[in-house]
């Protein structure tokens, strides 16, 4: 299996990649603006890659529910030039995090290989176009609602089975968009939309969807369902992320996106060591 953004091309099976998140915000919850100035992002996003990041999510506009939306053109100026920046400087792909798709298209002009898309659940078609004609990566997540309105009362029948189908649904809409299947990621959206039960079902039903045949992202670093089980604060959840990291290594997730590089790709690295002598 093979993931294909631009000029980058990662070939599964392989040891997990990690994304590392640059939160080029005021109000994201984990880091409440710590980044906002460009010259913190990209120092930031340096230092990310110097532990080993293999791919930078960066992003201008807060997806923790009930954020207030922001302008496209504010969005723009956050985002363009820490992407301008570190696109001379790294070696490693560049995710955009948004839901235009004239600030992908802009930050694939600008140097960014993948657009991260939380509103995959959209309609137009507009975002899947700009993704085909730039031979960018695509991240298709879930996500119930609209950041504004996800966590009002997320409800399903069977959360497994639906977020299945959503992916079955979404990979022939961009395909039928010119995205080639090579290009497609797959994010189950954990928070998305998503009581504390519906988030640990998903957890626990991630190889389910192995049978899709794309790579799989997967987002919990500081979360707040994280909290509502092991008690803690944003900056204080790293141990409970890594213990779902570690069991999602295990059922086969290949992309794990996160605050805490250096601490992730650790616990990952043990983890596949261990899995590796059971096939011995």
């Amino acid at each position: 299996m093979v993931f294909r953004a631009r000029r980058f091309e990662f070939a599964f099976p392989r040891p997990a990649l990690v994304m590392g998140i640059v939160n080029v915000t005021p109000d994201s919850f984990s880091d409440g603006g710590k980044f906002l100035d460009a010259d913190a992002a990209v120092a930031h996003a340096l230092g990310l890659a110097e532990q080993g990041a293999d791919i930078l999510d960066i992003g201008g506009e807060s997806t923790r529910p009930q954020a207030v939306p922001v302008e496209e053109a504010e969005e723009l100026r956050r985002v363009l030039p820490v992407i301008e920046s570190l696109a001379g400087r790294v070696k490693v792909p560049l995710s955009i995090d948004t839901m235009k798709p004239a600030v992908a298209k802009a930050a694939l002009r600008a140097g960014a290989s993948i657009v991260n898309d939380v509103a995959a659940n959209r309609e137009d078609d507009a975002m899947w176009r700009v993704v085909a004609e730039s031979g960018a990566g695509y991240v298709c997540l879930h996500m119930q609602g609209n950041p504004q309105t996800m966590q009002l009362n997320p409800a399903y029948d069977d959360v497994v089975r639906e977020v299945g189908e959503f992916f079955f649904n979404r990979i022939r809409r961009l395909g039928a968009c010119g995205v080639p299947m090579e290009h497609i990621l797959l994010d189950p959206g954990i928070g998305f939309g998503k009581s504390i039960d519906h988030n640990l079902q998903l957890l626990a039903a991630l190889r389910s969807f192995k049978k899709l045949g794309r790579p799989l992202v997967l987002g919990v670093s500081r979360k707040s369902f994280l909290a509502k089980i092991a008690g803690a604060g944003p900056e204080e959840r790293l141990p409970a992320a890594l213990a779902c990291a570690c069991l999602a290594a295990e059922s086969g997730v290949e992309i794990f996106r996160v605050h805490d590089v250096a601490e992730t790709l650790q616990a990952l690295r043990m983890t596949e060591a261990i899995l590796g002598k059971r096939s011995l």
